[in-house]
């Protein structure tokens, strides 16, 4: 018997793809977003904005994976993919980035664990981007 706990999609709460949520949204248990967010987005586990999501707000999790559309600044303790399907309009804020090569990116990425509002210095980007084998 398989362990029911392999994936994403079934240890965490997904909201649909015909979901809009507009708010505060929080909790502590893993998230899939798969439908359209706006407001902010706090949570204390896994965030995972899939293929089809969009989320308009700043996001802060434990670790955060994007797939689809994020315009917002990402903020991870520990740290942040992004996927080549994924379009991020904002800063990264965590100690471990990955951007993976076809994704799209546009703004700054802190890897220092600063206060989080400063811009990034040139070479923690360059740091990120080779640590990822992606490009920005």
């Amino acid at each position: 018997m398989s362990n029911p706990y392999n994936s994403a999609a079934e240890r965490a709460s997904i909201l649909g793809p015909t979901l809009y949520f507009k708010g505060d949204l929080s909790a502590e248990e893993d998230l899939l977003i798969q439908g359209r967010v706006e407001g902010s987005v706090t949570h204390t586990q896994r965030l995972t904005v899939g293929a089809q999501g969009t989320v308009k707000a700043n996001i802060t999790a434990q670790l955060i994976i994007v797939e689809g559309t994020v315009e917002g600044d990402l903020h991870a303790d520990k740290s942040v993919f992004v996927k080549d399907t994924a379009k991020v309009h904002g800063n990264i804020f965590a100690p471990s980035v990955s951007i993976q090569e076809g994704a799209s990116f546009s703004g700054s990425i802190d890897m220092d664990g600063k206060s989080g509002h400063a811009a990034a210095k040139p070479d923690a980007h360059a740091r990120a981007l080779r640590t990822s084998g992606g490009a920005a």
